[in-house]
């Protein structure tokens, strides 16, 4: 097999908007001796993303980078110190390509692709061997894609620190990426589900996948009620909070005492966090900031998706060439579960 010397990628010269989105073609270095050369062949789109673009991703981002963290492909040639991989291995990047077991670390933190350094939204992406995981076999590239991010921060989120058990119950916000991973993850370890949404239709989906009790926080916005009457009172064990500000003070009163609430995002926008500090101490929760994981719980986690035959939900496949649609449709937000780019025609 001929090795590329080239590559076709997007960049981001501008960052006012995904408008910006523009095709180059750069050159392609060999893989030094420790480092793995991947031929890409899907990514999926984070929320993440659309910040990026925008310039309102907080923590911090390199000029006219290459987007996107989350791919999935298949390797060329490893460099001469690698052991372990082989070309035509099956292969994900972990989101930061250094954290690799452990707690989160300023360094590993700067390692995230797709702001910090360049990122995935490429045809060939030279990476180090440490940072690569195998796909679960039952999972096609487009499904694959969609773990780096959105299935890993469920997981760390879920059996991290605190890990859930049969019989526990989950509250998850939404049905985006992380929010329905959060909800698989929950059902294949035996735990009870409450999902909510905005959308009667979503919940549907939210059922489909196992979700016991479905709450549209639009007709029901004091869904914390809710929630507290569905447990008689106890609270649920583990929030998967994507809401952030807006939300952040129903689910520490949806929340058992002790009980974990997981930050992952804050798409519900400003809200009054005032009580925060009373709502965590008056019933002793963990609150927990979670930045996706390390690639040891990548590891982790696709045994668990291999053992449970799981597959990511993916909404809508776009080809290399749409990746502008691609971000128009997450920012339309229709979707549930994960949009994704096929990058590679074969």
């Amino acid at each position: 097999m001929t090795i590329p010397t080239t590559t076709r990628e997007y960049r981001l010269p501008k960052a006012d908007g995904f408008h910006n989105l523009t095709i180059e073609q750069s050159t392609l270095p060999q893989p030094s001796s420790s480092e793995v050369l991947v031929k890409v062949h899907a990514v999926s789109l984070q929320y993440r993303d659309l910040l990026v673009a925008r310039n309102q991703y907080p923590l911090g981002v390199k000029e006219n980078p290459v987007p996107c963290s989350d791919m999935a492909g298949e390797v060329l040639a490893v460099g001469d110190a690698v052991k372990g991989w082989a070309p035509g291995d099956r292969v994900c990047a972990n989101f930061a390509i250094d954290h690799i077991f452990g707690d989160v670390t300023v360094e590993s933190k700067n390692s995230g692709l797709g702001a910090p350094i360049d990122g995935v939204l490429t045809e060939y992406k030279i990476l180090p061997a440490h940072s690569l995981v195998r796909i679960p076999e039952h999972l096609s590239y487009e499904e694959a894609s969609t773990l780096p991010c959105a299935a890993v921060t469920a997981y760390n989120a879920l059996l991290g620190a605190t890990p859930l058990k049969g019989g526990d119950v989950v509250l998850v916000q939404g049905t985006g990426g992380v929010s329905i991973f959060g909800l698989q993850f929950a059902v294949a370890s035996g735990a009870t589900v409450i999902a909510t949404s905005s959308s009667d239709e979503k919940l549907q989906v939210a059922k489909k996948l196992g979700a016991k009790y479905l709450i549209n926080y639009k007709t029901t916005p004091d869904w914390d009620q809710e929630v507290l009457k569905l447990t008689n009172g106890r609270g649920v064990d583990h929030v998967i909070e994507v809401g952030g500000p807006g939300t952040l003070a129903k689910s520490l009163n949806a929340v058992r005492y002790g009980g974990s609430v997981n930050v992952i995002g804050f798409v519900s926008g400003q809200g009054d966090v005032s009580s925060v500090p009373m709502q965590v101490l008056g019933k002793a929760v963990i609150l927990r900031g979670i930045l996706i994981g390390s690639r040891t719980q990548f590891e982790n986690m696709n045994r668990l998706i291999a053992a449970s035959g799981l597959r990511p939900v993916v909404d809508k496949v776009f080809s290399f060439e749409e990746a502008r649609k691609a971000y128009e449709y997450l920012d339309s937000q229709k979707h549930v579960g994960k949009v994704v780019i096929k990058v590679s025609k074969d």
